[in-house]
């Protein structure tokens, strides 16, 4: 079943269709802005993990396909990803990792491939927009919705949402947000005031919310049902040898402002 939800903001049209594309992957969804696509995937493994931490991998591709182009010349394929791909993937899993449970340990991929370009329409803020809805409708467990934006300041110092590239010269905000919180925040700024990046985030965090309500229309249409999880159980006798033991030397160790200082006195336990 393929189910598609759009969302206009600034002016811009969001395409979200899920159902159609990566049938096999837990959850899949093609996200579209303005000649801009990207093809988001999630896939988990049946079992959990022996690893003593959270197993999950984000990768962000764009290939030159994407813009029209052909690898040519002395380098005639692709080659590794950009420190541009490299940094959208980081960004994406910043916002992505809290979100899950701690119960929850399996090796979890998240893939991002922009598969069509167009300058003015950002495939950053899609492809995080793309993963968080296709965790939200997969069996994933996977906590609240998130989306992420982009906003702009012009010269009469007017917020933009989605803006082009040749909007960004003053302001380029990048922030993903729940309902109710800004997850993450990222920006360059030429010469504005803290209270104008203060309005910038407030402005963004409401001008998304149309997409979180289009990511809750397509959970309630084709999402599946989670996993369930098992809760692991804690080793009563460490864990109440640590408290008794170390806990005071612990929060003192925490509490030093300077990081090799506070480095050196947690070795020191």
């Amino acid at each position: 079943m393929s189910c598609v939800e759009r969302v206009e903001i600034f002016g811009k049209e969001v395409e979200i269709e899920a159902g159609k594309f990566a049938k096999q992957a837990n959850g899949s969804v093609m996200v579209s802005c303005g000649g801009t696509q990207v093809l988001v995937t999630v896939c988990a493994d049946d079992e959990d993990s022996d690893n003593p931490f959270f197993p999950l991998t984000v990768d962000y591709i764009e290939k030159y396909y994407a813009a029209g182009k052909i690898p040519g010349g002395y380098f005639k394929r692709e080659a590794r990803p950009s420190a541009a791909e490299m940094i959208t993937a980081r960004v994406i899993d910043r916002s992505l990792r809290p979100n899950f449970p701690k119960e929850y340990q399996r090796t979890t991929q998240v893939i991002c491939t922009v598969l069509s370009f167009h300058i003015d329409s950002d495939p950053t803020v899609l492809a995080l927009l793309g993963a968080s809805c296709a965790l939200t409708i997969s069996d994933i467990p996977f906590g609240e919705m998130l989306a992420g934006i982009r906003v702009a300041i012009d010269d009469d110092g007017k917020f933009i949402a989605f803006p082009t590239a040749s909007q960004l010269t003053k302001l380029d905000l990048f922030i993903s947000a729940k309902r109710q919180s800004v997850v993450m925040v990222e920006a360059s700024a030429s010469f504005i005031s803290e209270q104008q990046m203060i309005e910038a985030m407030s402005f963004g965090h409401e001008t998304l919310q149309p997409l979180l309500d289009a990511q809750q229309r397509l959970r309630e249409q084709i999402g599946k049902d989670k996993i369930e999880l098992t809760a692991k159980e804690l080793d009563t006798d460490i864990e109440k040898t640590i408290k008794d033991n170390h806990f005071n030397s612990i929060v003192e160790a925490l509490a030093v402002r300077d990081k090799i200082a506070r480095k050196k006195s947690l070795k020191a336990i």
